[in-house]
């Protein structure tokens, strides 16, 4: 079963922007912490930013002040603004959502900057 549905991923120029949105198959609400990940080639999964259901941000270093995470209870979803894309922002981009202490994903949406 697929929880998740991201869009939004393409190719891009540096310096350029992309929004990724995410739509929950099931409530959002019931994902009391949900997140963008991210996997390049040959690399390991990791965080990008997370947010709660109260709307409480979090980001990692490597992206901070660049992108912008949001989620809309209302419907469903959670998106990923990226502002001032660089080449080593290539990468698969994932969204998940955790609750009941267990962690679900989608499938991804691909993103890639390069000139």
């Amino acid at each position: 079963q697929v929880h998740f549905v991201e869009s939004g991923g393409g190719l891009v120029q540096p310096g350029g922007s992309l929004r990724l949105s995410c739509a929950a198959n099931e409530s959002i609400v019931s994902y009391y912490y949900t997140a963008w990940y991210r996997q390049a080639p040959g690399k390991q999964r990791e965080l990008v930013a997370s947010i709660t259901h109260t709307g409480a941000p979090h980001y990692e270093d490597i992206i901070k002040g660049r992108f912008t995470i949001a989620r809309d209870n209302a419907d469903n979803m959670m998106y990923l603004q990226m502002n001032a894309l660089k080449p080593e922002d290539t990468a698969v981009y994932y969204c998940m959502g955790r609750r009941a202490w267990l962690d679900y994903w989608g499938l991804g949406t691909q993103v890639t900057v390069s000139s």
